[in-house]
């Protein structure tokens, strides 16, 4: 028999290590079942838990428990990242506490200690991930750093080198000043600050006294100014272009050029360029032929190539030092306050450079053009639709991609350089000795490239290099490619764009045919979770107080396609309750004889309850099939919650009361069959969202013999098993009660008070409805007899109508009509007093202008409450008007 109450803290740990032991989990090459696959997102092997990961860690697993289910040689696989600036940033912090830098210990015993710690305290986030129910087949768990792995990154970047899509050039890149490396745009954190906005005058050449005024946030960039942008078409500045500035403080001349960056309507119409600092000045340079002088060394102080005086300063030192020259030259028009965006590094703090400098590119361009073409053509659809837009975007407008990092954790570049700076691209040292030789003619000494790859490079290749590529192994042919990412949108160009471009142009194929995109999980106001706004919600806290099923049921019913999950503790309580729930229906079932027989089947159901319920599984089964056919989460798990709480628990568990005290051994026999049979279908169709209640109620529900209920035969129904006539019936009959209900609601009848019915000039049909479901009407509406008359109805009667049939209720002497009439009155009243406030809040500019979005809308919500209560009242009151 079951516990009284469910204890998951003890459950989950007990069926997930029983899964596993088991090989569940497993996928079998070797099998002749279709094969389905979702590769995991790998996550920093440096992560913990968080509710992104929770959320597209649930999905995945759904979409895999499912698919099990169904026959599939399911294979999730499983992995981390190597997560190179956070991982050696972990590690340098660990040698700091003892006052040792990276430096002391030198690039192999520095990373010696990083796989030391990798190894100890790396598996953190997969332990976690287990704790979440992930079903991966953790025996093939592979590293972005492991060895069938590094192999594969080395043979891309020759390859690719080879065919001249990676090469070295110097382009401008975003550079941390204090971690000394080239970042990636997802690790730039857009800031906004309050700041300056400094109007500077340039002198005209050979023009004393006329200068052109620019704006800069960043004054000590212009030491490396090499031109000044008009539009040209602004007539104010037609004259002076081909004509030269002289630029204050170096005194070098830089010529005004016309380009349409230039926006006449924005401050003076003309802008300072400074290729070598600014993303958009670059590209001004490059079609302007200006000059790219670069002013800043590698720690953001200005070099060699500034005058004298600024040379060695920090770069935030030598601004005070510019503006303050300008001031004393008389060529500082105004500083302007100045809210602005400025770039950080996210994980070092400090604004960013945009640095010139040598790097390695990838040929992005080319290789995006079969990417783009297979989502073009639906090889590859991303759902929802709406991210295509985004897709298409990046890739038609994708520049080159820089994968060289200056740091020490990482897929080393495979580049040897010779004394002349030769360069020799092979997988090997041994094979770039050669390739020197044959070039040179002589063996020379060759030095390593010192940068590694940035990590997206080695995610690239994820969807293959982890089932074996460049060998052709048989996972590879048999996995690749996979059926379906689930990822955020923030890295739809990061990582799902590169694995396209990669999959196509390693595989000539598309990596997944699908790409599905979650939204983000936000706070139950809407806004983006953060330690700063103490408004994180852990994952693992909720899963403590809450249940691992409660957590996952919740982002399974809020993951509606395209729209953000307002979390709130709230709702994974109220999912808590429905496991409770279920469990109670269990011990109801169990207590009342329901035993599962393996020989019942419900198509030989008489009893029309039985019928029904049969029906609304069949019903219940197609739809959640096609939710997460579609990828509808959301659907999916509302029609489970619909179907279990109250065609279930609400409905047929009460229909078969009176049934299983009727004393008719054959009814009842029948009913406690359909009950178990129901309920053990029930137990398949949420396991893939709540495994471990289901599981745990398999284990006693099943019988002998049943197996674990992960590795199931999912539901299968066809149109025998609805019965369109008991369902009308069944359903006419629940509306019918729930008239009643409210009715009795509405008038504050006592609810243990039995009631009569009376169903006037009743048709044959629906007396003969009436004597069939008797028993149960009485029993749920709470009635003392349920008779049939001709003629008026009795005085003090409240009349309800159900399509062709009319109900009464006579409740003289069980309501008090006058003293209803009054309390109704005065709730009316209070609730009309409720919705003015509200409206005079709504009509209100200045609260509307100024409150929080999600205040805003509580209020709308609150207005929708009171006026549904208002409708209520009013229809209680009609109810009495001929009273």
């Amino acid at each position: 028999m079951l516990e009284k109450t469910y204890c998951p803290d003890q459950v989950e740990a007990k069926q997930y290590a029983r899964w596993e032991k088991s090989g569940a989990f497993a996928a079998d090459p070797n099998s002749q079942a279709t094969p389905y696959t979702i590769m995991m997102p790998p996550p920093n092997v440096t992560g913990s838990l968080h509710m992104g990961h929770a959320l597209t860690f649930t999905l995945q697993d759904v979409l895999i428990r499912y698919k099990r289910m169904r026959g599939h040689d399911v294979l999730w696989q499983p992995g981390t990242d190597h997560a190179g600036i956070a991982t050696q940033m972990v590690v340098e912090r660990q040698l700091a506490e003892k006052g040792i830098s990276r430096h002391d210990l030198g690039r192999d015993k520095f990373l010696e200690s990083v796989w030391d710690w990798k190894e100890k305290s790396g598996g953190t986030i997969v332990k976690q991930l287990r704790h979440l129910g992930a079903s991966a087949d953790w025996p093939r768990e592979r590293f972005t750093m492991d060895e069938g792995l590094s192999a594969a990154v080395r043979k891309v970047f020759v390859q690719l080198h080879k065919e001249g899509l990676i090469y070295k050039d110097k382009r401008l890149v975003n550079w941390d000043p204090k971690l000394l490396t080239a970042i990636s745009d997802l690790e730039v954190q857009q800031n906004e600050v309050n700041g300056n906005l400094w109007h500077f005058r340039y002198p005209l050449e050979g023009q004393d006294g006329k200068y052109i005024v620019v704006a800069t946030t960043r004054p000590e960039t212009m030491l490396g100014d090499s031109g000044v942008a008009v539009h040209p078409e602004d007539e104010r500045y037609k004259d002076l272009i081909g004509k030269n500035v002289v630029l204050p403080i170096v005194g070098r001349l830089i010529p005004i050029v016309a380009d349409e960056y230039a926006d006449p309507e924005t401050g003076s119409g003309a802008v300072k360029i400074t290729p070598a600092h600014d993303f958009n000045d670059f590209e001004v340079g490059r079609r302007c032929n200006l000059e790219m002088i670069n002013v800043f060394d590698k720690h953001a102080r200005i070099n060699e190539n500034a005058p004298e005086a600024y040379q060695g300063m920090d770069r935030f030192e030598a601004r005070k030092k510019i503006v303050a020259e300008f001031e004393a030259q008389g060529l500082l028009e105004k500083i302007d306050d100045h809210l602005h965006t400025v770039p950080h590094g996210d994980r070092s703090g400090v604004p960013i450079e945009p640095w010139l400098t040598d790097q390695w590119y990838v040929d992005a361009a080319t290789l995006a053009k079969p990417a783009l073409e297979a989502v073009e053509t639906g090889k590859t659809q991303i759902v929802p639709k709406q991210w295509e837009n985004t897709y298409y975007e990046w890739m038609r407008n994708i520049q080159p991609w820089c994968v060289s990092r200056q740091l020490w954790w990482g897929h080393q570049i495979p580049a040897w350089y010779g004394p002349d700076g030769e360069i020799f691209v092979e997988e090997t040292e041994e094979e770039a000795q050669a390739a020197a030789l044959a070039q040179l003619g002589q063996a020379v000494e060759l030095t390593r490239d010192p940068d590694v790859l940035d990590t997206w490079f080695s995610s690239a290749l994820w969807p293959f290099s982890t089932i074996g590529w460049p060998e052709q192994t048989a996972e590879l042919k048999r996995y690749y490619p996979g059926d379906v990412l689930v990822t955020g949108f923030d890295i739809i160009f990061f990582w799902v764009a590169r694995m396209m471009m990669m999959g196509m142009h390693f595989m000539d194929d598309v990596p997944f045919k699908t790409v599905y995109i979650h939204a983000l999980v936000r706070d139950e106001n809407g806004q983006k979770m953060s330690k700063s706004k103490g408004n994180v919600i852990d994952p693992l806290e909720t899963i403590a107080e809450y249940s691992c099923d409660a957590l996952r049921f919740t982002l399974s019913a809020m993951a509606a396609p395209g729209r953000d999950i307002k979390l709130a503790s709230s709702r994974v309580e109220g999912y808590r309750n429905f496991g409770t729930k279920l469990w109670n229906a269990a011990r109801f079932s169990l207590m009342n004889g329901a035993v599962l027989d393996p020989n019942f089947d419900p198509l030989t159901c008489k009893q029309p309850v039985n019928r029904w319920i049969v029906g609304k599984v069949a019903a219940a089964t197609a739809a959640v099939d096609k939710a997460l056919d579609d990828y509808r989460f959301n659907d999916a798990a509302n029609a489970l919650y619909k179907f279990v709480w109250n065609e279930f628990c609400d409905w047929y568990l009460e229909f078969t009361k009176p049934v299983l005290a009727s004393g008719d051994s054959e009814v009842e026999k029948e009913t406690k069959a359909t009950i178990a049979w129901t309920l053990s279908q029930i137990l398949h169709l949420l396991h893939p969202i709540m495994p471990y209640i289901t599981e745990e109620l398999w284990e006693t529900i099943g019988g002998e013999g049943a197996g674990p209920l992960i590795s199931a035969v999912w539901p299968t129904f066809d149109e025998r098993y609805i019965d369109a006539a008991v369902e009308k019936e069944m359903d006419w009959v629940i509306r019918l009660i729930t008239d009643i209900r409210a009715t009795r609601a509405e008038l504050n009848t006592p609810p243990a008070l039995k009631a009569p019915l009376l169903l006037k000039d009743g048709t044959e049909e629906i007396k003969a409805r009436i004597a069939s479901y008797e028993n149960v009407i009485s029993w749920l509406a709470r009635l003392s007899s349920l008779d049939a008359i001709e003629g008026d109805l009795p005085k003090g009667a409240i009349q309800i109508v159900l399509d062709d049939a009319t109900f009464a209720l006579p409740l003289e002497g069980i309501v008090d009509v006058t003293q209803e009439k009054a309390r109704l009155s005065k709730e009316i009243e209070k609730t009309l007093s409720e919705i003015e406030k509200i409206d005079k809040k709504l009509a209100n500019e200045q609260f509307i202008s100024k409150a929080p979005e999600a205040v805003v809308k509580e209020q709308h919500s609150r207005r929708d409450d009171f006026q549904a209560t208002l409708n209520e009242l009013n229809a209680a009151v009609e109810r009495l008007a001929d009273l």
